[in-house]
């Protein structure tokens, strides 16, 4: 059988500082999404607590002496950790005691429970890195040519004229559908590609949601509360709303308490990953929504729960906007990551939004509206990140490192007179 070739990701070059700087690097992340394979890549041993063949045996060996399974040649990745929560101490005692770095990688695709997280007693404060993975952008997935770097306009790039591969609409709405899961890129047909994220959402909805903590959870309320997020991503709907919106085909209404109770655990599976809201000092005393904003880790898990595929969304443009900006925003934590920033929303009660701010340390930042594209489109855009820049107290923050407008089509970047840049989202790189 071939072997299969390693598709380069943002993740490697923060794997391999983190490595360099502390003893241990947990890597979390969606399943599918890519964090084993690149910590294969690094590593040069391996213990699978996933493997059914040895589970029983390493599990067995753990409960006695759980140091005798963490002799493998550093870094040694240590897979699905969470499943034997008493190996983070014993790392933390082997980190601390070979007083080396880069000795272990561990990743997990769900945060323990209580139950679990309670063997454990050190939090692991300077002898673990967290680095976060998702899946991958088009920059990562060879969607997008790379040929604009976020890094160069937050260092003051603004004259430019980039070309952008010539996607379409229905090219964007099948990336959307597609999502960024790494096993895709081998499937040879469009339908195998589709199949990765549905069989995705289905894995979450029958089994992820009860096993992370052994509560078994109703698996049609999970698709209730999936397709109600869905139908509210990008947006800063209260818990009532959802609850509501679930509730209306049911006999009995869910709880707020229920329904938190669900989302905590769609986050701690890295299925759903909220926008917090962004507070800049503001020359006005706008008040500025603090909520934050409903997003899935993934397009495709949104299109999954809703069922709807590449023509659908093309079908219903205004749909296919909001599933658009969730595909944005996931492109943007990745790239924000590899530039040491976050990415936060904006919106006042006024009703000015911006869909992203990407925050970096030392305080630069970049205004960000996400449109499909078209002249009305991008002009809208451009409206609300002068609106929102004019509104910044500068006196007190730096301005804008940058304005963009990021679009789904068109064929090139460019600089609007006002300043604002035009920027395909097929050319983008961090």
């Amino acid at each position: 059988m071939a072997e299969k070739t390693y598709s380069t990701r943002v993740a490697d070059d923060l794997l391999k500082d983190l490595l360099e700087a502390m003893g241990a690097v947990l890597i979390e992340g969606a399943k599918w999404c890519g964090k084993t394979t690149t910590a294969e890549h690094a590593a040069k041993s391996v213990l699978y607590l996933g493997d059914t063949d040895t589970m029983r045996r390493n599990i067995s060996l753990l409960d006695m002496h759980p140091r005798a399974v963490l002799n493998g040649e550093p870094p040694m990745l240590i897979d699905e950790w969470q499943e034997a929560p008493q190996l983070w101490d014993a790392v933390r005692f082997e980190v601390d005691h070979r007083n080396e770095e880069g000795q272990f990688i561990l990743t997990g695709s769900a945060t323990p429970d209580k139950d679990k997280l309670d063997q454990i007693h050190h939090t692991g404060t300077g002898r673990f890195a967290w680095l976060r993975m998702r899946p991958m952008s088009l920059w990562e997935s060879g969607e997008s040519n790379g040929a604009l770097s976020l890094a160069d306009l937050f260092g003051g790039q603004s004259d430019f004229a980039v070309y952008a591969p010539e996607l379409t609409l229905r090219d964007i709405a099948f990336l959307i559908c597609r999502g960024g899961w790494p096993g895709t890129l081998s499937k040879r047909s469009e339908a195998a590609m589709l199949t990765v994220a549905r069989e995705y959402y289905n894995a979450v909805v029958q089994t992820d949601m009860s096993r992370i903590d052994g509560v078994r959870r109703n698996s049609e309320r999970v698709k209730r509360l999936m397709r109600s997020y869905a139908r509210h991503q990008g947006t800063q709907a209260s818990l009532t709303t959802i609850a509501d919106d679930i509730s209306a085909n049911e006999a009995e209404k869910a709880s707020d308490k229920t329904i938190a109770d669900y989302i905590d655990v769609l986050k701690r599976i890295f299925v759903v990953e909220d926008t917090l809201a962004w507070n800049p000092n503001l020359r006005s005393k706008t008040a500025v929504r603090s909520s934050d904003t409903h997003y899935f880790v993934d397009p495709s898990v949104a299109a999954a729960a809703l069922e709807l595929g590449p023509d659908d969304l093309v079908g219903d443009l205004n749909t296919m906007g909001l599933f658009f900006e969730t595909l944005a925003v996931r492109d943007l934590r990745v790239y924000a990551d590899a530039l040491h920033g976050k990415v936060y929303h904006y919106r006042d009660k006024n009703g000015l939004e911006c869909d992203a701010v990407m925050h970096l340390h030392g305080g630069k930042y970049g205004l960000i509206e996400v449109k499909l594209g078209g002249e009305r489109l991008i002009e809208e855009g451009a409206h609300t990140l002068n609106a929102l820049a004019a509104n910044i107290d500068t006196s007190k923050m730096r301005a804008p490192s940058f304005r963009m407008v990021l679009t789904a089509v068109g064929g090139f970047a460019y600089n609007r007179p006002d300043g604002v840049l035009v920027v395909p989202i097929a050319c983008l790189r961090p």
